[in-house]
Parts: C-alpha cells; sequence; structure tokens
C-alpha cells in the first residue's frame, strides 16, 4: 500500500509563482534576485502556516539555480536543483532554535560558515522558530550576522518578532508575512480538489477556510480530515457535524425569531445550541459577527466586505433588507455589552438570556421611539382610571373594543356624538372620553404675589416687671438682684409666643388682626438699626439650637429696615418664599415682640444668585431641561404625563 503523504507536503509550493497569498513577498525576492541586490540576512514574520519556511526553502533553491528562467524562477532541472528536491544539497542548511539555541549551537554553525561552497555561488543557512535563541546565543551570532562571508546568506524564521533582540532586527532584511485571505485559500483548496477528482461544495470549502484563521497549513490539514470522513464527496452539512461548528443556519434562524419577537422559539433554539455542546460564548461572538455581516450588506459598496460564499451573501442580502438599520446598530451595542460582562457573571446563561430578551424586544423600542418624533403619532396603550360618582373606576385612555361594551346595532348616541352600547338590561351606557392631560400651571413670582402673607397676630405688650428692693428685716431673696446690681428682665421665648399664637381664646395675651395686606397698627416703639440687627440675629440663631436649619438657612441672610418699619429680605426662588409663610406669623410676632413694635412687617424680594441657576422644584428642573431639549414639552403633552409639583 503506497504511503499517504498530507496535502500540505504534496502541494508545497515549489516556485514563487505557487505561493499563496503572499505576492508582496515574493515579487520583492524576484526582483532582488534579478537586479542582484539579495541582502545578507532576511527575517521573515508572520502567524503559523503562512509560508515562511517554503519561501526561504524557494530562495534558497532559487539563488543556487544555473539555469535561471526569465520569470526569475528555479528549472528542477539543473544538478543544483535536483539536490536540492532531494534533500541532498550541501549549500543549504536548515537548523531548528527551538531545540538547538545555545551558545555551542550558534558556535558550531559560524564554524561552518567559514568553509566556502564546494558548488554553486552561496551557501544558505535556514534558522527556524529564531525567537527561541537564547540571549547569550544571539550576542554569539551577531558578529557573523552583520559581517558574514559574500557567498553567506542567512535566513531566519519567526511567528514571534517581538522575542528577538533590536539588535539582530538592525542587521536583517524584515519580511512580514500577512494571513492568507479567504478567497484565496477556497481558489488553492478547490484546485487540489480538482487535481484529487474531489467534490467539494464551496460553502464547504468557505467553512473549512474560516475555520483555518488564515493559516493554510491548516486548511489542508482540515481538508485531508474532511476527505477522510466524507470519502470523495465534501458537502456543507458534514462539515459543520465533523467540525462542530455553529453554522449560518442558526443565526439565520435566531435573526427571524429576533425580529418577530419570538421569545420561547429564541430560548429555544438558545437551548438546542447549548445541548449540542456549543460554549454560550462562542455564541454570542457568532452573534455579533452575524449581526455585522447583515449591516455591510445593507450596501452594495461595502457587500465584498463578506468573505463568504455568494450564496450566503445571498441569504445575507434577503435578510439584511428586512432588518432595519436601528435594530442592527442597537443589537450590536447589546451583544457588545453582554460579552464584555460574560465572564464576570455568575450564572452566564442567565447572562445570555436576558441579552436574547432585549434584542427581542428591540424593534419594539425602536418602533416606539420613532412615534415620538415631532411630527409622530403616539397611540397610548395604558389606561387613564378617572373616578366617578359612586367611587367607581372607568378606563378611558382607548375605546375598549365592542366585544367589551357590547354590539350597538341602533346606532344609539349622544349629543356629542358619542356611541352608547346597549347592555341586556336595556340602559344605554356611556363611553367615556379620554381624558384630557393635566395643565401645568408655572408658579406666580411677582413681588406682590410672593408677599401676600398670612396675617400676624397683633401682640399686647406686657409692662415691665416691677422689682421691690428687699427690706432689712428679711432674708435676701437670692432670685432678687442685689442693690446696686443690674436688673434682669426676662423676654418671653419663640415656645412662649407660639403657645400663646395656638391659643388665642385661653391666652387673653395675644389679638389676631385683619389679614397682612392691610396697614399694620398697634403699639410701636422707635427701633434702632443696630438693635433691629441683634434682634433678628439672636432669632435666626436660636433657629439653629432648635434644629431648625431650614429656617435658619432662610433667615441667615443680610436684612435692612426702612423708615416704614419694613424689613426686606432677599431669598433665592419662590420655593423659599413658600417656606417662609409657614413660620412667618412665629416669626414675626416674636421679632415684634422682642422690638415692642407691632408695625414691623417683612417684605419677601426673589433674587437668584449670581453663582448659575438652581433648580429645587420639579417644574425649574422641567423648564431647564424643555431649553435644553425643545421635544419634552411634546413628550409629556402625547404621554400625559406631570412633573410631580
Amino acid at each position: 500500500m503506497e504511503n499517504f503523504v498530507v496535502s500540505a507536503r504534496k502541494y508545497r509550493p515549489t516556485t514563487f509563482d505557487s505561493v499563496v497569498g503572499q505576492h508582496h513577498i515574493t515579487t520583492t525576492l524576484k526582483n532582488a534576485i534579478t537586479s542582484n541586490h539579495l541582502a545578507q540576512a532576511f527575517l521573515f514574520c508572520g502567524p503559523r502556516g503562512v509560508g515562511k519556511t517554503t519561501c526561504a526553502r524557494i530562495l534558497a533553491k532559487t539563488i543556487n539555480c544555473q539555469n535561471l528562467t526569465p520569470q526569475t524562477e528555479a528549472c528542477n532541472e539543473c544538478e543544483s536543483c535536483r539536490s536540492f528536491n532531494n534533500n541532498a544539497s550541501f549549500n543549504v542548511h536548515e537548523l531548528d532554535a527551538a531545540s538547538n539555541n545555545s551558545v555551542e549551537d550558534i558556535r558550531n554553525l559560524v564554524e561552518q560558515v567559514r568553509y566556502p561552497p564546494q558548488a554553486g555561488k552561496y551557501k544558505i543557512y535556514i534558522i527556524d522558530e529564531v525567537h527561541m535563541l537564547s540571549n547569550s546565543a544571539f550576542n554569539a551570532f551577531l558578529k557573523t550576522l552583520e559581517e558574514p562571508p559574500s557567498y553567506a546568506i542567512f535566513i531566519l524564521a519567526t511567528t514571534e518578532r517581538h522575542k528577538i533582540i533590536p539588535t539582530i532586527l538592525s542587521r536583517c532584511q524584515i519580511f512580514d508575512f500577512n494571513r492568507i485571505q479567504i478567497e484565496d485559500m477556497v481558489k488553492h483548496l478547490r484546485n487540489i480538489a480538482g487535481k484529487e477528482e474531489i467534490k467539494a461544495e464551496d460553502d464547504a470549502l468557505h467553512l473549512i477556510s474560516q475555520k483555518a484563521d488564515g493559516a493554510l497549513r491548516d486548511a489542508l490539514s482540515i481538508f485531508d480530515q474532511m476527505v477522510t470522513f466524507s470519502g470523495n464527496n465534501i458537502t456543507y452539512k458534514e462539515t459543520v457535524a465533523n467540525l462542530h461548528i455553529l453554522d449560518y443556519d442558526y443565526y439565520f434562524k435566531l435573526t427571524d425569531f429576533l425580529l418577530n419577537q419570538d421569545i420561547s422559539g429564541t430560548l429555544l433554539l438558545f437551548d438546542e445550541i447549548l445541548k449540542n455542546g456549543f460554549d454560550a460564548h462562542n455564541f454570542i461572538t457568532g452573534i455579533g459577527e452575524h449581526f455585522r455581516s447583515l449591516l455591510v450588506s445593507k450596501d452594495n459598496v461595502t457587500v465584498q466586505l463578506l468573505q463568504v460564499s455568494d450564496n450566503i451573501k445571498a441569504r445575507y442580502a434577503q435578510q439584511a433588507n428586512q432588518t432595519s438599520l436601528s435594530f442592527l446598530l442597537s443589537g450590536l451595542n447589546v451583544v457588545s455589552a453582554c460579552d464584555a460582562n460574560f465572564k464576570n457573571s455568575k450564572n452566564q446563561r442567565l447572562h445570555v438570556e436576558l441579552c436574547l430578551l432585549k434584542l427581542a424586544h428591540l424593534n419594539q423600542a425602536v418602533n416606539f421611539a420613532k412615534d415620538f418624533s415631532l411630527n409622530g403619532d403616539v397611540k397610548k396603550k395604558t389606561s387613564v382610571s378617572t373616578g366617578n360618582a359612586n367611587g367607581a373606576a372607568e378606563t378611558s385612555a382607548t375605546p375598549p373594543p365592542q366585544s367589551v361594551l357590547g354590539s350597538n346595532p341602533n346606532g344609539i348616541t349622544n349629543g356629542n356624538g358619542q356611541s352608547l352600547a346597549t347592555p341586556p338590561n336595556g340602559h344605554p351606557v356611556r363611553t367615556p372620553a379620554p381624558a384630557a392631560p393635566p395643565t401645568v400651571v408655572p408658579p406666580d413670582t411677582s413681588p406682590t404675589a410672593i408677599n401676600k402673607m398670612p396675617p400676624v397676630p397683633t401682640v399686647n405688650f406686657p409692662p415691665p416687671p416691677i422689682v421691690e428692693e428687699p427690706s432689712p428685716s428679711r432674708a435676701p431673696d437670692r432670685n432678687v438682684p442685689l442693690p446696686g446690681a443690674k436688673k434682669m428682665v426676662k423676654m418671653p421665648s419663640l415656645k412662649d409666643i407660639q403657645a400663646q399664637l395656638s391659643n388665642p381664646i385661653t391666652n387673653q395675651k395675644t389679638n389676631t388682626t385683619t389679614s397682612a395686606e392691610e396697614e399694620p397698627t398697634g403699639p410701636a416703639t422707635a427701633v434702632s438699626p443696630e438693635a433691629f440687627q441683634a434682634a433678628w440675629r439672636e432669632l435666626t440663631v436660636q433657629k439653629r439650637a432648635e434644629g431648625k436649619m431650614l429656617e435658619y438657612i432662610i433667615l441667615d441672610r443680610p436684612v435692612t429696615l426702612d423708615e416704614k418699619q419694613e424689613v426686606l429680605l432677599q431669598v433665592e426662588n419662590p420655593v423659599q418664599v413658600d417656606q417662609f409663610n409657614e413660620f412667618r406669623a412665629e416669626f414675626l410676632a416674636a421679632l415684634r415682640q422682642r422690638l415692642r413694635n407691632n408695625r414691623l412687617n417683612v417684605r419677601l424680594e426673589v433674587k437668584e444668585q449670581q453663582g448659575g441657576r438652581k433648580l429645587y422644584t420639579s417644574q425649574d428642573k422641567f423648564s431647564y431641561l424643555s431649553e435644553k431639549h425643545p421635544i419634552l414639552p411634546e413628550l409629556r403633552k402625547r404621554l400625559m404625563l406631570d412633573t410631580d409639583f
């Protein structure tokens, strides 16, 4: 039985023209050979299976060929070419640096460089996986690599260029090999299948090429595996089954479920994928790739970015026409967030299922958002409850169907043209009209409005207490000051005044007057600005001592007293006006009590701070946001919302 040779060796390129997907490398090397501008050292970098060692061997064979063709290709007929094809050439030396990475190995190599070739023009040294050399070996190799004999050429190959020391890189001519494109691999596999008389579907070859991830050697290995599995007929379904790949059908079916908002079908499909042994993270990554393919399929200019067969391109184009751009962009954001947080999730299956549920509702969310455009129309589905006279609630957001209210064969209507359904008892039922949206009334901040304050009671001042001098015959009272000492008069506190205001009937010390808009009357004592500031400050500090910080903040600000016995207090916003009015009567009564002047009054003035506009109420916040986003008032009106103010 003939020994089997894998396709990667059997169909290994032997000329520059047969190298797949590295035309920028082969063209440069051919031009260097033609013009006799060969470098002393080459460094071939790139991922695995892209032709680094193959190009090194072709270069070594071609520069020693005795009969070069005009296309700069080896003749395969001269003695040098025949010896190279039989692995018997003395001018080509290959060294595996992965197993020969010591200083002694490099010294042996340098020793061999001293001897010129017996036949041919060049001695070529191919060092594969050169990044595996130790630092000492690199340093031992530096001198020879920089100044080799004229007949010596070094070709270094590596998959990890960053591990090579810079002194080596500076002495080499560097060639970067690219990943082989899917179309190039498909074409190469189709050519091999034709030579081997194997039938292969294009979709299957595309799937093999994608699985190879840019490495032609891997693609050839998978191709041999599929030939062994399915014989001389490679089909797409057998390739999917053998390679255990999430094929396009899963994602096309999933997208149909998402567009139709079929949550059950979506979750069942995900469960089937997990039961078949596929990884949930790879599934999420595949959804993102599928959405990306649908996105580029929407334009004929970008459809060339799809590296799939023509049949799959047609399916992508068909589904892209059914999918909106908003759905794809929003879906990519949702999938990207799920992919980023997948490893940190403790319940990864639930994490993916939540992502699928969001995707299933994307169309509904996108359509709902479109209805809120300025020229759009919103159909509110939620019902608004309104109470009738008996306390029962009737829903009136949208007219209920006839199956609920009953038919109206007689066409009974009321005066407004509303249809009246007739229930079995014969009494018509009025169909409630839609409720009107709430009206937003901004607060009135004019000086006249903010100074319409509640009435303040007129306080009857008690006469000053009479302090009697103690007689010499009785013992002195400790509570009475000694002769010559200052006489202390106890003033009423805020709690005493508040008690007087709360019980005006039982306590005859206070009398209420009319509203504050009338001119205050009663006894008045001349008040100096210093006494007024001291009394105001004392009452303000007392508020803080009692823990009433809100009242303290309002009062703790500069105030002035004019000749009309009127106090000017500046506040920052209408909210502080309402807050001051809540304790105005109590505070003003205490201020009049301390200064013994019933003509004192407080006038408020709203003045915003210079540091910027402060937003306190919901209406202030709504007005501020409406200035930045003009669509908000229309949105509130259509949704029939209020701002809770």
